[in-house]
């Protein structure tokens, strides 16, 4: 490792106010970040997901203590910033969600994103109020800090099908005018859903997800979008290499998925020392 964490918090300020658009896959431990940082990528994002399934956990059940230490570790696992999936601040209440920045900040991370979402699926979005008021606890927290650690205002209207695509601008102008640095409503499906967020978003960066083939980076490029994540669907991936090999061994006594690794040495090497 050669790069402070100060260094990093200024590498990823500077990739949001650069031209362009960039990648930022989600790797879900520590051996899935030296790779990804293998290939050249500018920045890491965790993934809450992947994070929850490594430990044999649905995605939204791991408490905030594991979360700070899973961060903590693909923080300090390559020279790449990360930006943490912060989930909604692990805490109801605004005071909460400030304690929570505070150790998020702690942990290392050049960036963190909190959600509006209640973990309720009859109510599933806090109120535009509370969730305003949860954004300036966050970035009070990020403030008072004194570091450069940027804040992602994420909006699950479209995911939790709570008010759809009208919901989540609605929301994410708010959360604009909050302090957000980045905006962020997962599940954009087409590009006028994305040239619809890029124009709310004015001069803000706009992160989208992309989980499943559709937009290629150019395209996202071309709209405005400034950065790109992976979400869970890296670890989906492994989980579903895995489980269909475990599951030919358990229930057919067959071993053909086992067949044409990657080269043993690929992977190693993604994990040699660079310091």
């Amino acid at each position: 490792m050669s790069l402070t964490t100060a260094q990093k918090r200024a590498r990823f300020a500077e990739l949001h106010a650069s031209p362009g658009c960039f990648v930022m896959p989600n790797p879900f431990d520590v051996g899935s970040a030296k790779y990804l940082a293998s290939l050249g990528f500018p920045a890491l994002a965790s993934t809450s997901a992947g994070m929850a399934f490594s430990a044999g956990k649905a995605d939204g059940a791991v408490d905030r203590a594991y979360a700070l230490s899973h961060i903590r570790d693909l923080a300090q696992a390559t020279d790449l910033p990360l930006n943490a999936d912060f989930e909604a601040g692990f805490a109801r209440d605004a005071e909460g969600v400030h304690e929570s920045a505070r150790l998020c900040v702690g942990a290392g991370v050049a960036g963190f994103s909190i959600e509006d979402y209640t973990g309720d699926p009859k109510a599933p979005l806090y109120s535009l109020s509370e969730a305003v008021e949860r954004l300036r606890a966050a970035r009070a927290a990020i403030n008072a800090s004194g570091e450069t650690v940027l804040l992602t205002a994420r909006s699950e209207a479209i995911l939790r099908q709570a008010g759809g695509l009208p919901e989540a601008l609605r929301r994410l102008a708010a959360y604009a005018e909050a302090g957000a640095d980045v905006l962020y409503a997962p599940m954009l499906r087409t590009p006028e859903e994305v040239a619809e967020v890029v124009r709310v978003a004015g001069k803000l960066p706009v992160n989208v997800l992309v989980g499943w083939p559709g937009f290629t980076r150019r395209q996202l490029e071309d709209l405005g979008v400034k950065r790109i994540s992976t979400g869970g669907a890296l670890a989906s991936a492994a989980w579903g290499g895995f489980m269909r090999a475990a599951k030919d061994i358990a229930e057919h006594g067959r071993f053909d998925a086992l067949a044409n690794p990657p080269p043993r040495n690929e992977i190693t090497a993604a994990f040699a020392d660079k310091g």
